[in-house]
């Protein structure tokens, strides 16, 4: 294996600013409102706003994985319903990078692959893209000429060769 990695953590960020205001605001809000249901509600709010704003958020960023291994490329996705992709070195591709001006300050940006299917495989605001792109270039092209070797090498070899070989003699 050669990396493993998930989207940019920065996307966690207005999540946790939201998470610690609502904590703010509970706590600061809890009796001190008029009516005893109010009081009441107050936690509740505040449990299904962290489950919304945080949370899932949070279960959303953590379910997106990135392998690049030495022959291929695993990409999965989601957390009850898991989705499993992979992209072989040897079968080649194109590589772009596309970066907005968020991702261009932290050095980030999804790596489109384009392998000749339907639409490109994309991974999401990925940290250091430039370097997952050049790596991956070089993964390629590594596996690419080993199979030309490998298929070269079966081009050379006699079509039979257990018809040369007689008992230890050629």
């Amino acid at each position: 294996m050669i990396a493993r990695l998930r989207p940019h953590a920065r996307v966690l960020f207005w999540p946790s600013v939201a998470l610690v205001a609502i904590c703010f605001f509970a706590s600061f809000g809890a009796g001190r409102l008029p009516s005893a249901w109010m009081n009441q509600a107050v936690p509740i709010v505040a449990i299904v706003l962290v489950i919304l704003l945080w949370l899932l958020p949070l279960l959303a960023w953590l379910g997106r994985h990135y392998t690049i291994t030495t022959r291929r490329i695993v990409i999965r996705r989601g957390l009850f319903v898991r989705t499993r992709q992979e992209l072989m070195h040897t079968r080649g591709y194109d590589l772009t990078v596309r970066k907005n001006g968020i991702q261009s300050l932290f050095r980030s940006g999804d790596v489109l692959i384009n392998s000749g299917l339907d639409r490109p495989v994309v991974l999401w605001d990925v940290p250091s893209a430039d370097l997952v792109q050049s790596t991956l270039h070089d993964l390629m092209e590594e596996n690419i000429s080993a199979v030309a070797r490998m298929r070269q090498q079966e081009q050379t070899m006699p079509p039979d060769a257990s018809t040369y070989w007689n008992g230890g003699t050629v």
